[in-house]
């Protein structure tokens, strides 16, 4: 079922992803080499906390994880995808990471990631960087009363493949509101004019992911979470909770 959000609840959600965009700038900021995952995680936790939010990453488990997960930020870096634990790992320079974080606050949530190099940037990455924004910006501006799930989904591909780089088989956005996931799903490749209409009062996690190499393959690593590229090549990944209005799709984890 897709809960349809009033005006009202649209801000409301929006103070809830200032609060995601506040805690992924910190630990931006904080990112470095040397740094650990654990730092980064500690940084979120107190940006949440000033704001009197809370997570919902912290403690998440579905019926796939063999564990709750145990941070406010999942930390993916270098051939992890996505849902990497933040670790006791120190960064290096050169280290791709992705950044993903949710807050709860008011009955509401946020839900966002971003991705960066900590150090010197190697070109390819900062080229799967910038695809993995652009398949974002591309998914965000189909996303506009009248279309369907299908059309953010296909501008989304589009984007990715047309760089020559790999969709993680079976991961997309999904539906958010009152909690971090709901209906409807929103793959990160699809066929136009297919799938869910688009209403004002929809809110979508828009997140495309891509794989350098090129395949879709991946795999769980042994803690049970981490989502990590079968060929060992690099993977980005971007996100914002995106409200669906008359007026145009409207970004509520925008900084």
């Amino acid at each position: 079922m897709v809960e349809i959000k009033t005006d009202e609840n649209l801000r409301a959600m929006r103070d809830a992803g200032r609060v995601v965009a506040e805690a992924l700038a910190a630990v931006r900021k904080k990112a470095a080499p040397g740094v650990t995952g654990r730092e980064l995680d500690r940084v979120a936790r107190e940006v949440l906390t000033a704001a009197g939010a809370g997570s919902p990453f912290l403690g998440y488990r579905p019926d796939w994880a063999p564990v709750p997960f145990p941070a406010v930020v999942c930390v993916s870096v270098n051939d992890a995808i996505v849902h990497g634990i933040p670790e006791d790992r120190r960064l290096a320079d050169g280290d791709l990471v992705s950044v993903d974080c949710g807050a709860l606050l008011g009955g509401w949530a946020g839900d966002s990631a971003v991705s960066f190099t900590v150090g010197r940037a190697r070109p390819a990455d900062t080229r799967l960087i910038d695809t993995a924004y652009a398949a974002l910006e591309a998914g965000i501006g189909a996303a506009v009363v009248g279309n369907r799930i299908g059309d953010v989904a296909h501008a989304i591909g589009r984007v990715c493949r047309g760089a020559g780089y790999g969709i993680p088989d079976g991961f997309g956005g999904h539906g958010i509101g009152r909690a971090m996931h709901e209906d409807p799903g929103v793959p990160n490749e699809g066929r136009p004019g297919r799938g869910m209409p688009l209403r004002h009062g929809m809110v979508l996690a828009i997140e495309p992911m891509v794989i350098a190499g090129g395949g879709d393959d991946h795999y769980t690593a042994r803690d049970g979470w981490t989502m990590r590229t079968v060929d060992g090549s690099r993977a980005a990944h971007a996100e914002h909770t995106v409200a669906i209005t008359d007026d145009g799709p409207r970004i509520l984890t925008a900084l």
